[in-house]
């Protein structure tokens, strides 16, 4: 929908029909305290029943709250369940650290698995960063992204970065003091309308799955540990989230079921890069992309010879898996416990 649409919406449709439609403006009508308003008749008919003083208290009028919502639609309005149809993800190369060009024009499918790998400081996360920005040209590695094998136009490239990619970071740390049930209720009510209290609960139940430890509905997402935080958001943009594309950096050190998540989120044909220095994952993968000195070095396809290997090294990470959980449960460390055939 244009923004035309949105504007002639607006005027002619009763505002219960937009927010049945777009779930997400409830929270910009509750944010000014407004969310008793008629929902039977259009906004700016609805604005005339409102007292001016209530509307005044946050500094607008009917007029610019009415411009203010025009905005607020443009911007973050999608209905329920849609999605960017993406199928494909083409990366043009641009250049290493010393100026040299990168491997160019490779891409990535919907359903794939694809781990980054690299020393430390080499560029993995610039490469995340210029998926998620849709580059072109215009970042320091000089790389262009293209979305189904073409250009995207300036206004398609920024309405897209809002929908195509959903990045999980090293670092997450939660600023609205909600509950864990207030906060998938919250996504919930923005982002889907089939079906939410399932989505909810498998939600809330992957997370925990994925956990190292445990969480109730009722504990505040500002009192997750780093490992939690990680493992609700990971389920989160399994279940609720519609991007085509995540980006996740180092999961390794997230203190959970790694391999899990990655199968989650994969079930859920989406296409998955993740920055890894974890032969777990990197093996694990599809195709592992190589980055040196900034640039995209080579891309290798998981060989035979190296699920094989993989298989040996599931075991070595299930016997360090035992060590850490006797640990957390402050037992003695037993030899029966390291004694594990390879």
């Amino acid at each position: 929908m244009n923004a035309e649409e949105y504007r002639k919406m607006i005027f002619t449709m009763p505002l219960n029909q937009i927010l049945d439609k777009y779930p997400v403006c409830n929270d910009f009508f509750q944010n000014l305290r407004l969310g008793e308003m008629d929902g039977t008749v259009t906004l700016p008919e609805a604005l005339e029943k409102v007292d001016q003083e209530v509307i005044a208290e946050f500094g607008t009028d009917r007029s610019m709250l009415i411009g203010d919502f025009y905005e607020f639609l443009v911007a973050f309005g999608k209905e329920s369940g849609e999605k960017a149809n993406v199928k494909t993800i083409t990366v043009l190369g641009g250049h290493d650290k010393s100026g040299m060009p990168e491997l160019s024009n490779w891409a990535i499918s919907v359903g794939e698995i694809v781990s980054i790998v690299g020393p430390t400081g080499s560029g993995k996360s610039r490469l995340l960063a210029d998926i998620e920005c849709l580059a072109d040209r215009d970042t320091p590695t000089g790389r262009k992204i293209l979305v189904d094998g073409r250009e995207l136009l300036e206004e398609e490239r920024f309405e897209l970065e809002g929908k195509l990619v959903a990045q999980l970071s090293q670092n997450m740390n939660f600023v609205m003091d909600l509950t864990v049930r207030e906060f998938l209720e919250m996504h919930a009510r923005s982002r889907i309308s089939d079906h939410m209290e399932e989505t909810i609960n498998r939600c809330f139940e992957s997370a925990n799955e994925l956990a190292g430890e445990k969480f109730s509905w009722d504990v505040k997402v500002t009192q997750l540990s780093g490992g939690q935080s990680r493992a609700l958001m990971i389920a989160d943009t399994a279940y609720m989230s519609t991007s085509p594309i995540v980006l996740i950096d180092e999961i390794e050190n997230a203190g959970i079921d790694r391999r899990q998540a990655i199968q989650i989120l994969a079930k859920k044909e989406k296409i998955v890069l993740i920055s890894t220095h974890d032969p777990l994952l990197a093996l694990g993968a599809d195709k592992r992309i190589v980055i040196k000195n900034g640039g995209v070095s080579k891309i290798l396809t998981t060989s035979e010879e190296e699920k094989r290997c993989l298989e040996d090294i599931e075991k070595l990470d299930a016997t360090l898996y035992r060590l850490r959980n006797s640990l957390r449960q402050g037992d003695e460390i037993k030899m029966e416990l390291v004694q594990d055939k390879v």
